[in-house]
């Protein structure tokens, strides 16, 4: 009689913008220890790098393409633990953030699975972080909200209850809707020279941006269409102008000491 593999154990683990510098400690020990890792389709080949011992799927869902449905993944993270692994959930991002991580959760709950959530940096700040720009500021905006804009009937309440121009907006998942989310806001009395900037593959080599008003939203063109991009809208995003951006580069110096 063969022994049942004793349950294993499901991190679901927020991966950060790209950057693989930009991973907790936490996150980097638990994908260097995994036997699976399920990963999204927007996590880097450097971030994976670090899965020496995992056999590792790609589980990721991108608009337009086809991809595993979120059962199946739920389905692939159980079946993994009851078989004794160690699994990592690997998500873009942090996963409570847009990310399906409280489905997720559940499921595992569900199950009786045993798990742990390891927070990631989130692109909704790390993006504009990215391209020098806060998103609150004294005495120009005291909060921020976030945005799914991957669908009009998602991204459209929301924006229609917001006062104009009282606060900085970050738009996930938008730019294919970004005609539709920038005619919302002008339709709602926002200014329409409100500042708005695309940040695409924030805190990647080949990250790009581009800035203009609400007016000029829905015509921005980026070199590459296939790249993640956040939207950000408000006046915090002149900030950038003001030299804010964090340099690329930083000179070290080294002082030698006790000679």
């Amino acid at each position: 009689m063969t022994s049942r593999p004793s349950i294993g154990f499901v991190s679901i683990v927020g991966a950060g913008p790209g950057d693989p510098e930009l991973l907790t400690l936490k996150a980097s020990r638990r994908i260097k220890t995994a036997h699976l890792v399920l990963y999204d389709a927007l996590v880097p080949p450097s971030i994976l790098a670090k899965a020496t011992r995992a056999q590792c799927f790609c589980v990721g869902k991108r608009a337009g393409m086809k991809s595993i449905n979120q059962d199946t993944i739920h389905h692939l993270m159980i079946q993994g633990a009851r078989q004794g692994k160690i699994v990592v959930r690997l998500k873009s991002g942090d996963p409570f953030v847009l990310g399906r991580g409280g489905e997720e959760v559940l499921a595992l709950k569900d199950a009786r699975i045993p798990f742990e959530i390891v927070p990631g940096v989130t692109s909704a700040v790390a993006a504009p972080q990215a391209a020098g720009i806060p998103v609150t500021h004294r005495d120009v905006a005291s909060a921020f909200v976030v945005v799914s804009g991957h669908a009009v009937d998602a991204f459209k309440p929301i924006l229609e209850t917001l006062l104009p121009n009282s606060m900085t907006i970050v738009v996930l998942m938008g730019l294919r809707n970004r005609l539709e989310i920038a005619a919302t806001l002008l339709e709602n009395g926002w200014r329409s020279n409100t500042p708005v900037a695309i940040i695409s593959a924030a805190s990647m080599p080949d990250m790009e941006e581009w800035t203009g008003q609400l007016t000029t939203l829905g015509n921005a063109q980026l070199n590459s269409s296939n790249s993640p991009g956040s939207i950000v809208i408000g006046d915090v995003v002149d900030l950038a102008a003001h030299s804010i951006k964090e340099p690329n580069t930083l000179a070290i110096s080294t002082v030698a000491f006790g000679h």
